[in-house]
């Protein structure tokens, strides 16, 4: 058990060479990213040696945390840093996903009515006032909305599945169940790269037969802006999810110490959230 002055006092690491690879790693990508857009051969090669680079920080910084973490030199304070900084990133990330909730509701709500009331026939001759749009601005060809029975309804389930997975799981280390919180671990990532499986055979679905595209309009932006993110982030909460799933079959994490798969589980939950939001507004509604 650490001493009064030990859980008082904060930990500070020595200079760290990875915010300087990290550095490299966004110009790379962001170089590669603007000549990729003009065409340019160099430009897909800078976006894969930005983004080796950027793979290379995060194994190397987060290799660094998880060594000082077993040397134990992470006590109270740490602790306390790492969840208000935990804290934080969720609420960006709410925020995140705020602002093209917005856009949605704005387009749905102020947008589609107002043009309805305006006289459009000149440009628009079939236009009509109704979500999702059929013609109308920056549509260029017919298409099919994405119908919430089927593959979206059985992707919420997965993904509720996966909720109450990592808890099972989180019960597991809190008992010492040190099986449970591996399978309930294991099942959880399979869930989520299951998920994304399914969202890509989706995805070719709604290009192949539906011509829903992100051309198909405000719809089709919404559509792939939100859901596209949404699925980025199960493919990072599954990433940090089979680390920490990795990280408890060599032993880590006990009923005391297991802050950073508190942290893997409050991402994922949040991630659980913003889909269900989703599947009632983008593609229930």
């Amino acid at each position: 058990m650490a001493s009064v002055e030990e859980q008082d006092r904060y930990f500070v690491p020595e200079p760290s060479r990875w915010p300087m690879v990290g550095a490299v790693a966004l110009f790379c990508i962001g170089l590669g990213a603007a000549f990729a857009v003009n065409g340019m051969l160099m430009g897909k090669l800078s976006l894969a040696l930005g983004c080796l680079i950027l793979a290379f920080m995060l194994v190397g910084w987060f290799g660094d945390v998880i060594r000082e973490n077993r040397l134990g030199v992470y006590l109270g304070r740490e602790d306390m840093s790492f969840r208000w900084g935990m804290g934080w990133f969720i609420f960006s990330e709410v925020m995140f996903f705020g602002a093209f909730f917005g856009a949605l509701f704005w387009v749905r709500t102020v947008s589609v009515p107002l043009l309805g009331s305006l006289d459009y026939k000149m440009l628009y001759p079939d236009f009509e006032a109704a979500w999702p749009l059929s013609t109308g601005p920056g549509i260029t060809q017919a298409y099919q909305a994405m119908e919430p029975w089927g593959l979206p309804a059985l992707n919420t389930l997965i993904l509720l599945s996966s909720g109450a997975t990592v808890t099972w799981a989180h019960w597991g280390l809190l008992q010492g169940q040190r099986r449970q919180l591996k399978l309930g671990l294991f099942l959880t990532v399979l869930l989520g790269f299951t998920f994304l499986g399914l969202q890509l055979h989706e995805y070719g679905h709604a290009f192949s037969h539906l011509h829903l595209t992100l051309a198909s309009g405000a719809y089709g932006m919404t559509f792939f802006m939100l859901t596209g993110f949404h699925g980025l982030h199960v493919l990072l909460g599954s990433i940090i999810l089979f680390v920490v799933w990795l990280r408890s079959l060599k032993g880590d994490f006990d009923a005391s110490h297991h802050f950073a798969f508190e942290a893997a589980s409050w991402y994922w939950h949040f991630v659980d959230v913003v889909w269900l939001l989703l599947f009632i507004f983008v593609y229930w509604l």
